[in-house]
């Protein structure tokens, strides 16, 4: 047979304090409760007075207070108040003797879980108190922390940030949050007895909520970002998180959508890609354009070479001047990419942007036509700015022209400036990705057809265009958006069907006390022969070979170099003055930069002029300091090289600057 040994249950703990001026009670009780047979484990403390027991209370924890209270004796009321003012909940049993009705209904109003009667008090009355006092006590401790629990519950739904929603089985909202009611605009009242189709945006399929249903009423929980409206329409992007509830049978009774609003970070996130995405392809552009510039260069040179040789007014000569111009057609394409990769090099000055734009505003009805209205707002109290003015008159036409584009019927294009200050609020509420600061604000409006939400991400991209084939290069956005940020700035446009296009341009304010800079006025071209030396330094043999050829026919005496290394060597053997070094930048074996600087040496007296087909920032770094004065941006015509060669020998001498 098989004996299980059943062990009796544990004997429950009980310490408890007794409050008397009465010793002998305090044995009296003591023996009463730790006695054989007694159904506690009891520990007994004694106070003898009043502030006794404060103190003993507040310094360690007691299961329960025994309190002797003599006929007429207000002591044990006193401390009952003190104790329910404290915040202290323990039970609290009043030992009485010859009390009448009215002073054991005083007792027990002022708190006390129950009364004693000394004179009928044994083991098993007094254990019988004391255990009923105890369970009550419990008791009442767990419906007071279900309610604390549900009011804290209560609160966290009420504060939460994210958006609550209680749905009956059918979907009949029945409860919304202030959450909810702050991001869509309803008001609970508006909602509750609704269902959530007034939230509904057209942007997802029925699938989608097809889907949902199917989710939710298998019992799982559905997890997915979607795209709701407001009531004022606007649209918002949302995760929810759609569970079931279950009753006590399992059944499903309701569900419970959490939501949280995605918007902000969507739409940085949005920002960021695109503005990634426009980096790669203006990493690229800014690759590619020193080989398209020296091809380019190549083609030029050689078509002006043969210019020269062919008979005038020749069939061969208008040939020739139909590919010179085509290479410069595409010349300056190249020179739109390195504008778009923030390549381009500059001439920056501090300006006052209103004198620029209203000169430069001057061209353009006769680039938009008659039949559109041009209006152009300066603002007041404008802040400087550091930009290159050729670029900043760039960057008016390609959005003027895009601009015309768009009302081929006619109509009106304004221009505004304006001082703008932008605070934490504004760039939280429109463009977190803007840094706050003192901008001097661009605002080009025009009342043209308007660009869909499907093409307005994409219409700072290269070579997308909406015009038909061969009526736009695609280019012109992408170069003013190039030419933005490369000064530091930021672009955007708005736009309806419809409705026309406004396109803001922030440029951050110069914080020195840099005074504004004239724009100078072309200088006329200086005349293209003459008779002094030059090394010219080129590791592209077409371009040197077709470069030195025309500098010869023009009357300088040239000397060739492949490379750095090979200038060098070049220089240290000639015996003569050499008047000016023409110079790639970027070479093999030793860049121009390193080059003059090895010239500076034993050749100080000797000019240089740098040329490159790579972008302004990889110039910079070879040490090519002065963009303005001292360097030439390939491709170009051998007259402009000629031109910008004079303008090197009529100077002063250049250096390799640091």
């Amino acid at each position: 047979m098989l004996t299980v040994d059943k062990q009796a249950p544990p004997t429950p703990s009980l310490h408890a304090l007794l409050v008397g001026n009465r010793e002998e009670n305090f044995f009296l009780i003591r023996e009463i409760l730790t006695r054989n047979g007694s159904p506690f484990k009891a520990e007994i403390d004694h106070a003898a007075s009043l502030p006794d027991a404060k103190a003993m209370l507040h310094q360690q924890y007691y299961d329960l207070v025994l309190f002797e209270h003599e006929t007429a004796d207000t002591v044990a009321i006193q401390l009952l108040s003190e104790f329910l003012r404290d915040g202290l909940s323990i039970p609290f049993i009043v030992l009485v003797e010859n009390a009448d009705e009215a002073a054991i209904a005083n007792i027990l109003q002022a708190g006390a879980w129950d009364c004693v009667d000394k004179s009928q008090m044994n083991g098993t009355s007094l254990a019988r108190t004391i255990r009923w006092a105890l369970a009550l006590h419990s008791t009442q401790r767990e419906r007071t922390f279900a309610q604390d629990s549900l009011r804290k519950l209560s609160r966290a739904v009420e504060q939460s940030a994210d958006t609550v929603m209680v749905t009956n089985r059918e979907g009949v909202i029945e409860y919304v949050n202030p959450a909810f009611e702050a991001l869509t605009g309803h008001s609970s009242q508006e909602v509750i007895g609704k269902t959530p189709r007034i939230l509904k945006s057209g942007e997802q399929s029925p699938e989608i909520y097809e889907e949902l249903w199917k989710t939710i009423l298998s019992g799982n929980t559905y997890r997915k970002i979607l795209v709701n409206r407001k009531k004022n329409g606007e649209l918002y992007y949302v995760e929810e998180n759609i569970s079931p509830m279950r009753d006590a049978t399992g059944a499903i009774t309701h569900f419970i959508s959490n939501g949280r609003d995605l918007t902000d970070r969507l739409r940085i996130e949005a920002q960021l890609l695109q503005a990634q995405k426009m980096d790669a392809i203006g990493r690229l552009a800014g690759g590619v354009a020193h080989d398209f510039n020296n091809l380019l260069t190549i083609i030029m040179s050689y078509s002006e070479l043969a210019q020269d040789s062919a008979v005038r007014g020749s069939a061969l000569e208008r040939k020739l001047q139909e590919i010179i111009s085509a290479a410069r057609r595409a010349a300056q394409l190249t020179r739109q990419l390195l504008a778009f990769g923030r390549k381009q090099p500059q001439a920056l000055r501090v300006l006052e942007l209103n004198d620029v734009i209203i000169e430069t505003t001057q061209t353009l009805p006769r680039l938009i036509g008659e039949d559109i209205e041009l209006t152009v707002l300066p603002g007041s109290g404008l802040g400087r700015v550091k930009i290159d003015p050729v670029q900043l008159e760039q960057m008016l036409m390609d959005l003027a022209a895009y601009s015309r584009d768009a009302m081929p019927q006619g109509g009106s294009l304004k221009i505004e400036t304006s001082d703008v200050h932008l605070d934490d609020q504004y760039i939280h509420r429109k463009h977190a990705i803007i840094p706050t600061g003192h901008y001097a604000l661009i605002t080009v409006t025009d009342t043209g057809v308007g660009i869909s939400s499907d093409h307005l991400p994409h219409i700072f991209e290269p070579f997308y265009t909406t015009t038909p084939d061969g009526q736009g290069t695609g280019i012109g956005l992408a170069t003013v958006y190039g030419i933005v940020k490369q000064l530091s700035g930021f672009i955007w446009a708005y736009s309806e069907p419809g409705n026309g296009t406004v396109f803001r341009i922030y440029l951050p304010c110069v914080t020195t006390r840099e005074r504004p800079s004239d724009v100078p006025d072309l200088l006329p071209e200086p005349e293209a022969v003459g008779s002094e030396t030059l090394l010219l330094v080129e590791d592209e043999d077409a371009v040197r070979a077709a470069t030195t050829e025309f500098l010869r026919l023009h009357g300088y005496t040239v000397l060739e170099a492949k490379d750095g290394l090979d200038a060098l060597a070049v220089a240290k053997n000639h015996g003569s003055t050499i008047d000016l070094v023409v110079t790639d930048v970027v070479m093999p074996n030793m860049s121009g930069g390193q080059l003059a600087k090895q010239l500076e040496g034993f050749r100080p007296e000797t000019k240089i002029l740098f040329v490159s087909g790579y972008a302004g920032k990889t110039v910079i770094d070879h040490n090519v300091l002065d963009l303005e004065t001292n360097f030439l941006q390939k491709p170009f015509t051998l007259r402009q090289l000629s031109a910008k060669i004079r303008e090197a020998l009529n100077g002063r001498a250049l250096g390799a600057g640091a």
